[in-house]
């Protein structure tokens, strides 16, 4: 899954270089993210400024704050932009090498349960889904890099939280604490997950491989057969359709009901008015920054079951070769 692609001469100049540009896209998405920030506090201070009293700024003032933001937006686009068109060839060009690798020790593969579908499909998941992980993962970060000092610095103003009282740099705290409350309940109510994942592939191989016996041998595909193949698929389904209800009704409550964290950290200072406009939005936007980096677990833990049923698969698969002294890796 790894060595083909990363250990490989043929592919060293996408594997390093590849994931290096990928990497200096995300930092330089980053440093425009907290450039974008500090345009928050000009751009609304100015609002508040300008609703303050009539005729407070001047309409080039208003356009000229506004096209500091088109170009930082331009510039996070282009970058965006480039970087998927990229990583496609990026994913693509590791799915070959995971195929090749595969094509070369086919004649003891064959033989594996569900061989085609691995080759074919879960090649192209594992590499796309690694490689997103992987990006979001890098991202979060250098956000939490870039964006913990901020959110700490700008936290000094928010001298009191409700309830409690004073506390300094609260925000940090709070959101620390969310993410990792947060991180437990989605790894609880999601810990039967990946094993299900598993058994569904299980399951929709043997009925697959069946169908497609029927399309060639008259006395394959039988009623009986094929009903009772498809029942475990459906069993199988109802209870994924069981454990994601719950798993998401956890994951989606926590992040909506997270959203009015920061607002009610802040509810003594607002109602004092002892914060601008500007610094309201730049403190809300540091913390959601901050808060979403610590919740990378939180927002990839769906993805992260797909990944880990994959990988099981693909692991089981690549056990044959090295139970038949082949190759493990090429050169």
């Amino acid at each position: 899954m790894f060595r083909s692609f990363f250990m490989n001469k043929s592919w060293l100049h996408w594997s390093l270089a590849g994931s290096i540009a990928i990497l200096w896209s995300i930092w330089y998405q980053v440093d425009l993210s907290v450039q974008i920030n500090d345009w928050y506090g000009e751009f609304y201070n100015m609002i508040q400024k300008a609703l303050s009293a009539p005729n407070q700024i001047t309409l080039d003032e208003f356009f000229g704050v506004m096209t500091g933001f088109i170009k930082l937006a331009s510039f996070w686009i282009l970058i965006q932009v480039g970087t998927s068109f990229f990583t496609s060839h990026y994913v693509f060009r590791w799915r070959t090498a995971m195929n090749n690798f595969y094509m070369q020790n086919w004649p003891v593969l064959r033989k594996v349960e569900g061989a085609a579908q691995r080759v074919q499909e879960d090649t192209m998941r594992f590499a796309s889904i690694v490689e997103s992980l992987g990006v979001h993962f890098f991202r979060s970060i250098l956000t939490l890099i870039a964006f913990l000092p901020i959110l700490f610095e700008l936290s000094k103003n928010i001298t009191e939280l409700p309830w409690i009282g004073p506390v300094e740099h609260s925000l940090v705290y709070i959101a620390i604490l969310s993410a990792v409350f947060g991180t437990v309940v989605v790894a609880l109510v999601g810990i039967k997950l990946p094993g299900l994942e598993f058994n569904n592939q299980v399951v929709e191989a043997a009925y697959r491989k069946e169908l497609v016996y029927g399309e060639d041998h008259e006395d394959r595909a039988e009623p009986l057969t094929v009903v009772e193949l498809f029942s475990h698929v459906r069993k199988n389904y109802y209870r994924l359709y069981l454990h994601y209800g719950y798993f998401n009704f956890a994951r989606f409550a926590y992040i909506q009901y997270s959203v009015l964290l920061p607002l009610i950290a802040m509810g003594p200072t607002i109602v004092a008015g002892a914060i601008t406009f500007g610094l309201f939005r730049q403190i809300t936007n540091a913390f959601e920054q901050v808060e979403s980096s610590f919740q990378y677990l939180v927002n990839s833990w769906s993805t992260i079951v797909e990944l880990i049923s994959i990988y099981k698969r693909l692991q089981a698969f690549e056990s044959n070769i090295k139970t038949a002294g082949l190759s493990e890796a090429p050169a």
